[in-house]
């Protein structure tokens, strides 16, 4: 059948359902079996065998393994068992890293799919006559569903009822302005895609109004997923900080090349064998390249991402964890985010009155009808399933509802017994909503909003006295809501703002109160300490606004509150010179949040903006860090959003902030660490070939260090916990790098320690023993246990002991696998193929104190503020 020219009953037939009380449960599961989940076919993924492949296609890998086929080719020449040890062990080290690493992509992919599920998008269906909440994938054909501005389409639908409807179809059409929908349309059969006025297509969203519809086709069958192929462009992205550590591969890469010629060419003029330069200039080319240093980078972003959905962020995009650390503004919306986003209505006002009245379960005839329009008046609902109850749709609106609903008028039963006929939806510029309703054979307009808009439209009543009543309400940081009437003789076939919101009798106020969440006032002060200026941004009276804001410390002595409209007046420059001394906007519009984050943006701050409506989009794409509402948030908001939050808390943003730091403090750690056992390797190698003509480690040895023995530790410092301090430092400026603070600096020092020790045991082994093989052994214990032990010294800049040696469980473990390791190839028969030997007892202990000597020497750095701690 075709959809678009069919009429509402012929297609509700077609699909077997009933256009009012929808599917049944039994039909729906039919249908799911029949049509499948309601998704695009996905982009093929990666085989665990091209993930194993792609372990393969680094350069330093690429080396590695052609010296090992060179020396297998050198081997079997000349027929001598002992020279396949090396080649064999280069492999192996480099394939258990190719599996190590195909482990680990699994692994963040697995997570990735995680996130991308606790994002998936939702839809309003009716199912046996009621509303319900699911997963858009559950959706099948003949489910009617309804829609609002701000909603994603989840699936391609015949409208049977629209008001005011406009769907932006440009990723469909190419159309840029919203096209217009009326589910009464007759359309022709061979209509183009874009003139189907009475169809809405599954990836397009609603910008305005709202609309019931029948769902006709899901998944692959939907015009979206007819063009799915040409969708399917997404890449994989790195985030800022790993292709600035691909690009310090490649400088370390080039860096090694030239230390291998020069390696080379020493090796020539002294006589040295040929194969053995080249092995050697092998080492040093692997001593340079931190080879696991991306594998952990990537791991310490996904652990973090997940530690930050426990903590009810959810990230979209993993550069926004790199950025949360240098958050220093965050604008963040009052109603839910600050306050705990449950109205609750506490009084009411009639004309006629004197006074206001609190509201309960037993009002005055005058409020109960007060409520009565009110709940009429409203598109949220509170369902009560098991003695839970649960507001779905505007806070400002269950609370009316619910308030009727306590005082005996359920608004199902009012919508029954005086039903809707006509509406026109609540916009932020009108801030009024109007229906028309059938009510005792009257034909009646009920119209609610703010306030100051509402005034200018009535024409009967104490309007006085009103205003008197909505400051009182206002200045008890009470939001105020006001609601008017009139009678009319015929419903508009095309009802307008005009025509049905002017000539109103007023008919009175109610006043309900968010409260500030309890966690509020303490994140404000965390945000303070840390450097990061809050700003409340909010739709409310300015009056509310501050009152909130002084409460829980956003607004301080001197801090001006400003509404939307005197941020219009402004130039950009006024903006500008004023933008830190005002901590509250009220009566804003999503322009507004644009004009206040470029504002601070030209000041050199990285900005952190919430939003949760369709408008709030652009706001969110321009800031640093977009935080869309989990649970208020429009389908448009998140989709534009770096992080989700799924309890639209403030208190979580702060807490993201400092997850943000933490992580970010960890890559440094873990940079650190691996850069500057690295650089000791390198400079152990490099020098002793100038001045001995001989490599104090052979490159499988340096395989096994770089890739076994270092790679645990850092993985596990990676884990290491947020310090408790981290919010008592600065934010990060946007373009400092990882290096900052002396990190470089310290990097290059700890390089030379190690080299200098590797160097020392290389010495004392080779005296002890008489052969280069023990020099080899002791430089290999040395270098391989001082660096188990520095990943200890690298968990903070404050003392070892201050925080306590063992205090991460997961670093003791991961140095313990550790140490195991380098025990088995010093101490088993393994080191016969890693060319060690046994050493005298005492060799070994002077080897254990040299491993401790990075223990004394960064303890006395950090004592004598040589390793400063950041503020």
């Amino acid at each position: 059948m075709i959809f678009h020219s069919g009429s509402i009953e012929e297609v509700a037939a077609e699909l077997s359902t009933d256009a009012v009380n929808g599917l049944t449960r039994q039909q729906a599961d039919q249908k799911k079996q029949k049509f499948g989940e309601n998704k695009l076919r996905e982009k093929k993924k990666k085989t665990n065998f091209q993930r194993f492949v792609d372990q393969f296609k680094d350069v330093m890998i690429l080396i590695l393994i052609a010296a090992a086929i060179i020396s297998f080719a050198i081997a079997i020449k000349e027929g001598d068992i002992k020279e396949f040890f090396e080649p064999v062990i280069i492999l192996l080290i480099v394939i258990v890293n190719a599996i190590t690493g195909v482990m680990q992509e699994s692994k963040a992919a697995k997570a990735l799919e995680a996130l991308q599920n606790m994002s998936a998008l939702h839809a309003k269906v009716i199912r046996d006559g009621s509303e319900k909440l699911i997963d858009a994938s559950e959706l099948v054909p003949g489910d009617v569903i309804r829609l609002e501005a701000g909603d994603f389409v989840p699936a391609d639908a015949r409208l049977i009822k629209s008001v005011s409807l406009k769907s932006e179809e440009s990723a469909l059409t190419g159309e840029s302005v919203p096209s217009e929908k009326d589910a009464k349309a007759q359309i022709a059969q061979d209509a183009a895609l874009g003139d189907r006025s009475n169809m809405i297509f599954s990836g397009c969203s609603i910008t305005y109004g709202t609309g019931t519809a029948i769902v006709t086709a899901t998944g692959m069958d939907t015009e979206m997923g007819k063009i799915a192929n040409l969708l399917d462009s997404e890449t994989e992205t790195q985030t800022p900080l790993q292709k600035k550590l691909a690009q310090l591969g490649k400088y370390l890469g080039i860096m090694a090349l030239a230390a291998c010629a020069v390696v080379f060419i020493v090796g020539l003029l002294n006589g040295i064998p040929v194969m053995e330069i080249f092995m050697t200039s092998v080492s040093l080319a692997v001593s340079a390249i931190p080879e696991g240093l991306p594998a952990v980078v990537t791991i310490v972003l996904s652990i973090g991402v997940q530690r930050m959905v426990k903590k009810n962020a959810i990230i979209r995009r993993l550069p926004a964890v790199e950025t949360l650390g240098g958050a220093s503004v965050i604008c963040s919306d009052k109603t839910g985010t600050l306050t705990q986003n449950r109205m609750t209505l506490v009084k009411g006002f009639c004309d006629g009155m004197s006074c206001t009245e609190e509201i309960s379960t037993k009002n005055s005839d005058e409020i109960t009808k007060l409520l009565k329009y009110g709940t009429l008046c409203c598109d949220g609902s509170v369902v009560f399933t098991d003695d839970k109850e649960q507001h779905i749709g505007d806070p400002t609106e269950t609370s009316i509802v619910y308030a009727a609903h306590k005082s005996g008028m359920p608004k199902d039963d009012l919508n029954r017994q005086y039903p809707r006929i006509a509406e026109i939806p609540f916009d932020s510029d009108r801030k009024l909503m109007t229906v028309v309703v059938k009510m005792d054979s009257k034909i009646i307009v009920i119209v609610k909003g703010a306030f100051d808009m509402m005034m200018s439209r009535v024409v009967s009543g104490d309007t006085d006295m009103a205003r008197k009543i909505n400051e009182e309400m206002s200045s008890s940081a009470l939001r105020v809501i006001a609601v008017a009437y009139k009678e009319i003789d015929y419903t508009p076939a095309d009802p307008t703002s005009e025509e049905l919101e002017n000539g109103l009798t007023f008919m009175g106020l109610v006043g309900m109160i968010d409260p500030p969440r309890p966690e509020a006032k303490t994140a404000v002060e965390k945000c303070r300490k840390a450097g990061i200026k809050p700003v409340m941004i909010t739709g409310d009276h300015v009056v509310t606004a501050s009152a909130i804001a002084k409460q829980i410390g956003i607004m301080k002595d001197g801090d001006l509150a400003i509404t939307g409209r005197e941020l219009d007046e402004m130039s950009d420059s006024e903006l500008d010179s004023n933008v830190e001394k005002i901590s509250v906007y009220a009566r804003v519009s999503p322009e507004n949040k644009i004009r206040i984050v470029k504002a601070w943006q030209r000041k050199g701050q990285i900005v952190s903006m919430t939003g949760d409506g369709v408008n709030d989009a652009p706001a969110l794409k321009a800031a640093d860090i977009g935080c869309a509402m989990g649970i208020t948030g429009t389908d448009v908001a998140k989709g534009a959003a770096d992080i989700t939050l799924t309890d639209d808390n403030f208190a979580t943003i702060v807490e993201a902030v400092q997850e943000g730091r933490g992580i970010y403090a960890n890559i440094r750690k873990v940079v650190g660490f691996l850069l500057g056992t690295n650089i000791g390797e390198v400079i152990t190698v490099f020098t002793a070939m100038l001045i001995w003509h001989k490599t104090p480690l052979l490159s499988m040895q340096l395989l096994w260090i770089n890739l076994v023995t270092d790679g645990m530790p850092a993985i596990a410092l990676g884990m290491e916990p947020v310090e408790a301090d981290v919010m008592d430092m600065k934010p990060k400026p946007k373009d400092e790098g990882i290096f900052a603070h002396g990190l470089g600096l310290r990097v290059a020092l700890q390089g030379v320690m190690f080299a200098v020790l590797s160097l020392a045991a290389f010495v004392i082994g080779q005296n002890a023993t008489g052969n280069v093989s023990g020099g080899q052994t002791l430089a290999f214990m040395v270098l391989a246990l001082s660096q188990i032990v520095q990943s200890f010294n690298m968990r903070s800049d404050h003392s070892l002991f201050k925080i306590g040696v063992f205090s991460n469980h997961k670093l003791n473990w991961a140095a313990l696998a550790s140490l195991l390791l380098v025990a088995a190839v010093l101490f088993t028969p393994v080191r016969i193929a890693f060319e060690l030997v046994y050493l005298p007892v005492q060799t070994y202990l002077i080897g254990l104190g040299l491993t401790l000597v990075p223990v004394v020497v960064m303890e006395l750095s950090k004592a004598f503020g040589l390793v400063k701690h950041q503020r």
